[in-house]
């Protein structure tokens, strides 16, 4: 017999939304993921057509369950298990076109600073004049 409920952290780690179900569950109990609009437990059961909203990082994704697995899926297939809403992608899409152009124009210092100034700013941590 099929299963036609899952715990939502394992559907979360089989996914591929987190990388493990401990990241999976801490995330549900922090408030990242959303159950049908509602704040929820890493145990509750889960079935097609529940609408989840997970948050990631800087990007929120509205997601809806397809299908379950019990498995872990490569890549591909576990895209087969939900479908992302088209305001979920395009906002995405926006976010990481704003991200991007705000990187371009911070400037990196390659490397650690010279000898002199790396003394100095010990001597300032640790109080000496």
């Amino acid at each position: 017999m099929k299963e036609t409920t899952q715990r939502l952290d394992r559907w979360l780690w089989a996914a591929r939304f987190f990388k493990t179900r401990q990241l999976a569950s801490e995330a549900v109990k922090g408030g990242k993921v959303h159950v049908n609009g509602t704040r929820t437990k890493p145990s509750k059961a889960i079935k097609s057509g529940d609408q989840l909203n997970i948050t990631r990082g800087p990007y929120t994704l509205d997601v809806c369950v397809d299908k379950l697995s019990e498995r872990r899926l490569a890549a591909k297939p576990a895209q087969a298990l939900y479908t992302e809403s088209e305001q979920s992608i395009e906002s995405r899409e926006r976010l990481a076109v704003q991200l991007k152009s705000v990187a371009s124009q911070i400037s990196y210092e390659r490397g650690r600073p010279p000898g002199r100034i790396q003394r100095r700013m010990r001597e300032f941590k640790r109080g000496n004049d």
